[in-house]
C-alpha cells in the first residue's frame, strides 16, 4: 500500500460528479444549426467552470492563432453546470462542443439525437482514438459509436489529509486499513476536530464513500451486475456488509453532525481540511487544484494524499479505483462548423496539451503521457497518480455517471437518506432495486 506524504504542487483540475437532474426523453432536435443566434465564424465550447480552465483557455488561444473560425470558451460554475447545460442543450444557445463525463451523462442526449457520432472524424484522423488509452476512450462510446474525445485527465478518487492535523492528533499518517481509519476517527474526535470533511449537501461526495466500500467488500462485479439489470445483488450478503460498515462509520461521528449542510462546490469541505478543522477528505483528484487556488500555503506545507484503505476479507482488490476515467468533449449534431470542431479536438492529444495538463498536476490519458511526467509541477505526485491508474485492476466509473441521468435523483436520495439515518439498510436496498 502506497502512502505518500509529500507536499503537493498544483494538481488536476476536474469536475465533480454532478449528474443530470431530469431525463432527455422529451427532448427534440429542431434541426436548426447550433447557436444559430450567434455571430458567424464562431464555435462555442462549454466547460465546467473551475480552476482547470486555464488549460482550456491556452488551447483555445493556440487554436485561434491559425483558424479563421474562432473558438469561444464559455464556462458555467461547477455547481450549476449540469442544470444549465440541460436547459440550453436543445436551444439556439446550445454550445457546439461541451464538457461531460461520458457514460450515463450523455446517453440521454444520444438517444435524443442531439450528439454527433465522431466516427467520421476518427476515420479521417485515427489519432483521435488511437492516441488515448482504450479503456478511457471507450467510456464515451454508446451503441458502438464514439461520442466523446478525452480532455483534461483521469480523476481517481483519493483520500486527502491535513498532515499537521493528523500529527497533532497522534495519527501516524494515512490509514492503510479500515480498522486504522476507525482508530484515526476516534483520535481526531478526541483532538476536537471533524475526522472527515464531507460535502454532503452536494450529495455526490457522499457517494464516493459508498462506491469504495462496496468495491472493497464485494469487488466491482456487484455494481457491474446491478448496472446490467440484476437488482437482486443489492440484497446480497456483501451489499448488506458494505452498508453495515458505512453505518458504523457514520455512527462513529466520522463526518461530524452537520455534513449534510456542507458543500464541496462552494469550497466548504475543502476549507475544513485546509483550515485544520478536519483530518481527511475523500475526493477526486481535482481537489488539488481547488486547494492550490484557495490555500496555496496549505498545499506547500500540509496537504497529503493516499489510497483508499483496504478492508480485511473483502473481495475487491486493494488497488481498485473509483472515480472518473476522464472528462470528454462531445459535439452537437447540428454544429455549424464541423471541420473546425474536428481540428480543435486534435489538440487534445497534442504534446502541448499534455504538457499544459501535467504542469498543473493533471494526468491526461494519452498514450504519450508518461514521457512528460517529469515536467509536472510535482513529478512525485504525478507518478503516484499515474501508478494508481496504471496498476488498477478495475477503475469503476462513478455510479451517478454509469447509470442514465434519470436514475441520479434516486441514487443520490437513497444514499443521502441512508447517511442521515432517515432510512435503514432495507430502505437503501429497496431504493436501489427500484432503479
Amino acid at each position: 500500500m502506497r502512502n505518500n506524504r509529500s507536499w503537493l504542487k498544483p494538481a488536476t483540475a476536474a469536475a465533480g460528479a454532478l449528474a443530470l437532474g431530469m431525463s432527455m426523453a422529451a427532448c427534440s432536435n429542431s434541426g436548426e444549426s447550433a447557436a444559430s443566434n450567434r455571430p458567424e465564424n464562431e464555435v462555442h465550447v462549454l466547460v465546467y467552470g473551475d480552476a482547470g480552465n486555464d488549460v482550456e483557455r491556452a488551447m483555445v488561444d493556440k487554436f485561434n492563432e491559425t483558424s479563421d473560425v474562432k473558438v469561444v470558451l464559455d464556462t458555467i460554475p461547477g455547481a450549476d453546470y449540469q442544470q444549465k447545460l440541460q436547459t440550453i442543450i436543445d436551444t439556439d444557445s446550445a454550445p457546439d462542443v461541451f464538457f461531460n463525463w461520458g457514460g450515463g451523462s450523455i446517453t440521454d442526449y444520444v438517444d435524443a439525437g442531439l450528439l454527433m457520432p465522431l466516427d467520421d472524424f476518427i476515420a479521417e484522423d485515427p489519432q483521435l482514438k488511437d492516441a488515448f488509452l482504450p479503456s478511457v476512450f471507450d467510456t464515451a462510446v454508446v451503441d458502438d459509436k464514439a461520442y466523446g474525445i478525452p480532455m483534461r485527465g483521469t480523476q481517481p478518487v483519493m483520500l486527502f489529509s491535513n498532515e499537521e492535523v493528523l500529527a497533532n492528533a497522534g495519527v501516524d499518517g494515512a490509514p492503510e486499513t479500515w480498522d486504522e481509519l476507525l482508530d484515526a476517527v476516534e483520535k481526531l474526535k478526541a483532538a476536537g476536530v471533524t475526522p472527515i470533511a464531507l460535502g454532503g449537501a452536494d450529495e455526490w461526495p457522499t457517494l464516493m464513500w459508498v462506491e469504495y466500500v462496496y468495491d472493497r467488500v464485494a469487488g466491482p462485479e456487484l455494481f457491474e451486475s446491478a448496472l446490467a439489470g440484476d437488482t437482486e445483488v443489492w440484497d446480497s450478503e456483501e451489499s448488506r456488509e458494505a452498508l453495515g460498515m458505512l453505518r458504523e462509520l457514520v455512527d462513529a461521528g466520522a463526518f461530524g453532525t452537520n455534513f449534510q449542510s456542507v458543500k464541496f462546490t462552494d469550497g466548504g469541505s475543502a476549507s475544513l481540511l485546509s483550515s485544520g478543522q478536519a483530518g481527511f477528505e475523500l475526493m477526486g483528484s481535482w481537489a488539488y487544484s481547488t486547494h492550490q487556488d484557495a490555500a496555496p500555503e496549505f498545499v506547500e506545507t500540509a496537504l497529503g494524499y493516499s489510497e483508499f484503505p483496504t478492508i480485511d476479507g473483502g473481495k475487491g482488490d486493494p488497488a481498485n479505483l473509483v472515480g472518473n476515467t476522464n472528462n470528454f468533449y462531445s459535439v452537437l449534431a447540428n454544429t455549424r462548423y464541423p471541420d473546425t470542431v474536428r481540428d480543435f479536438l486534435k489538440l487534445m492529444y497534442s504534446d502541448e496539451f499534455v504538457q499544459e495538463q501535467v504542469a498543473i498536476g493533471n494526468l491526461p490519458t494519452t498514450t504519450n503521457t508518461e514521457q512528460f511526467l517529469d515536467q509536472s509541477a510535482d513529478p512525485e505526485y504525478a507518478r503516484f497518480q499515474y501508478g494508481l491508474v496504471e496498476q488498477a485492476p478495475a477503475f469503476q466509473l462513478s455510479w451517478d455517471q454509469a447509470y442514465p441521468p434519470s436514475a441520479t435523483p434516486a441514487i443520490h436520495g437513497a444514499m443521502s437518506d441512508f447517511f442521515s439515518g432517515r432510512i435503514d439498510e432495507d430502505g437503501f436496498i429497496a431504493a436501489m432495486q427500484g432503479l
